[in-house]
């Protein structure tokens, strides 16, 4: 008889299977930490800045940056870096020490049209940096591609920006991939796109694909090796514990999410099919006019809403919801901003299922198109 089940001081095999299976696929990474929900998982790495804040830089770097229309889970701790309002809303006081960034949404623009937006993005984030002190920030968390925020592929020359930044000022970057992560943009992480390096990567909902509840934070030798200055000290090491992460049925039921994506090539399904969603929306664009803006990457897209495209009002938010319950009605589910950012919950997000077919892909669109048909004509 195998244990289904001891404290994660132990371990198990099935545990040290994936953590293994999923490093492969990490180049650069080496250490898994499992916790349950993506919440927990961005938390932990919190709490790894903050612990070397205290044991490497007498209290300094403890500070996180984190991005405008960013979200980063339910936790109280995550919330406080949470770049959606309506998400923390009702929630405070939030710990100190979390600074937000500017987003990086050329259509919504801060500085109007200009060329190279990415960059200008990426040098706005080093003006926070600058303001608040380079020697106070130990973290930046960001999201590959926003998520809830409206769907945002950060512009071209924004990640190696970014990077450059994090280096020149010793800052540990922090990618989230709670959304992205195991194949949903066409890679089998969002940030691998980007050729960028990062020091800690957090997943979830794409580990099991929701059949278990698992997460996992993910770091290098580099940052691992922190927390091994001092053997003397039953403080130096990383202290956390989480009730059932790791336990054997996440861990088992990951290795065989990852197993069919490998044996059915679902990476390169997201990525074709995901080139076939962008066309279809862009033909919709052309059609509606409500239409603003269209973005993605892989089987993750979104459609913004706009009441004048001159202007780029965002339409009502409760049309963005009518458009969602009209592709309901014609058995087809489709999601919408809300509760994140007020005034701009009007961003329709498409998240189709990695073994979407041809056939899936038109249907979703062809009901989008009848949809938005009939609540705005």
């Amino acid at each position: 008889m195998k244990l289904n089940y001891f404290a994660g001081a132990a371990g198990n095999v099935p545990a040290a299977q994936f953590a293994q299976k999923l490093i492969e696929k990490m180049p650069g990474m080496t250490r898994v930490y499992y916790s349950n929900s993506g919440s927990e998982a961005n938390e932990k790495v919190f709490k790894m800045v903050r612990q070397l804040a205290h044991r490497k830089h007498g209290g300094g770097k403890y500070k996180i940056l984190y991005r405008e229309r960013d979200y980063h889970g339910t936790t109280i701790g995550v919330l406080a870096a949470s770049g959606q309002p309506q998400r923390a809303a009702q929630y405070g006081p939030m710990p100190d020490g979390f600074i937000e960034v500017p987003h990086c949404l050329e259509y919504r623009s801060q500085w109007g049209d200009i060329d190279n937006y990415g960059i200008r993005a990426a040098e706005a984030i080093e003006e926070v940096i600058l303001r608040e002190g380079p020697e106070t920030i130990g973290l930046l968390c960001l999201e590959p591609v926003t998520a809830g925020g409206g769907v945002i592929v950060p512009p071209e020359g924004y990640w190696q920006k970014v990077q450059e930044i994090c280096k020149k000022y010793d800052i540990l970057l922090h990618i989230d991939e709670v959304v992205c992560g195991v194949g949903r943009t066409g890679k089998w992480f969002g940030y691998q796109h980007y050729g960028i390096e990062p020091d800690f990567v957090t997943m979830a909902k794409g580990l099991a694909s929701g059949y278990a509840a698992i997460s996992c934070t993910v770091t290098t030798e580099r940052v691992f090796e922190m927390f091994k200055d001092d053997p003397t000290d039953p403080l130096s090491y990383f202290r956390d514990i989480s009730t059932f992460g790791g336990c054997t049925a996440g861990p088992a039921a990951a290795l065989e999410n990852m197993r069919i994506i490998e044996d059915e090539n679902l990476l390169d399904n997201t990525t074709a099919m995901g080139e076939r969603l962008k066309g279809n929306l862009l033909a919709l664009q052309e059609k509606h006019q409500v239409i603003g803006d269209v973005r993605g990457l892989g089987l993750f897209w979104g459609a913004e809403l706009v009441s004048d495209r001159k202007t780029k009002e965002p339409v009502a938010e409760h049309l963005g919801q009518a458009v969602v319950a009209e592709c309901g009605a014609l058995g087809v589910l489709i999601g919408v901003t809300n509760r994140s950012l007020p005034g701009l919950n009007n961003t329709l997000c498409l998240s189709p299922a990695l073994i979407a077919t041809a056939t899936d892909i038109d249907a979703i669109t062809d009901a989008i198109d009848k949809a938005l048909t009939k609540v705005f004509g």
